[in-house]
């Protein structure tokens, strides 16, 4: 028993994400600059900055498509910093990009079952899938957790934005992730569409932790418990979301002013 307590305590103090002084160089460019974060399983955090600042950057950096000039990123206890997309992404990691990437011929279902399908050991199976599938049953599941139920039939392209960057969402959920990179997913939404994927990522499972990169400060400030802010490649100031609204330094920053 003494075993099993201390492989849970371990297990609890790993961090789910952590960057180690990471740089990113474009020639004499450099789009990160030692960048340090760690993130705690099941954290919820937003990257803010204005444009430039290398948040999108930082996030390719974690994913593979970019790898550090320098410094080490390790995911949940393992060192991943050369390891190629796929292999993140067998290990529970996601990520959502600013312009969607759907297959906009196909329905919503389709697109979410064609992503829990690519992540799973069966995914080149010929077998057709059947109703009761455990597939179709994620498939289902993530449709009613984002909110498209009544337009699972729906072709995606013929979805209005909000709806799409839902289905981004659900597709990001399937194969049970362990972490979420959320790349400015209220772009282009109306009020109204903000609030429901406010919701939407208020409603996650407790255990997926997830960065979000976010401008409107509104949606980024109500879905998560701290805040990194970034300038010019570099941590800028971290804090809980409430300290960083009201900071003045970030205010003038990031706001050019004050903030209502």
């Amino acid at each position: 028993m003494d075993r099993v307590a201390d492989r849970l305590s371990a297990l609890g103090s790993t961090a789910a994400l952590e960057l180690r002084g990471v740089t990113r160089m474009f020639g004499a460019l450099a789009a990160l600059t030692d960048v340090t974060i760690t993130v705690r399983p099941g954290e919820r955090r937003a990257v803010l900055g204005s444009n430039g600042a290398g948040k999108t950057t930082l996030f390719n950096c974690v994913t593979g498509d970019f790898l550090p000039t320098s410094g080490t990123i390790r995911f949940f206890g393992e060192d991943i910093t050369g390891f190629p997309p796929y292999e993140r992404i067998r290990r529970g990691l996601r990520r959502t990009y600013q312009i969607s990437a759907l297959f906009l011929g196909l329905s919503v279902r389709d697109n979410v079952y064609l992503a829990c399908r690519g992540v799973s050991r069966s995914r080149f199976s010929m077998l057709r899938p059947r109703a009761n599938d455990a597939l179709m049953q994620a498939t289902e599941r993530l449709i009613e957790a984002v909110h498209l139920t009544s337009v699972r039939d729906q072709l995606v392209s013929e979805l209005a934005h909000g709806q799409q960057r839902q289905l981004e969402i659900a597709l990001a959920l399937a194969g049970a992730p362990r972490f979420i990179l959320f790349d400015e997913p209220a772009a282009g939404l109306s009020p109204t569409e903000r609030r429901e994927l406010v919701e939407i990522l208020t409603s996650l499972p407790p255990h997926i932790g997830y960065i979000i990169i976010e401008h409107d400060m509104d949606v980024a400030l109500r879905v998560v418990e701290s805040v990194t802010m970034m300038h010019n490649g570099r941590i800028f100031k971290e804090g809980a979301p409430q300290e960083i609204e009201s900071d003045p330094e970030v205010q003038e920053l990031y706001l050019g002013g004050g903030h209502e």
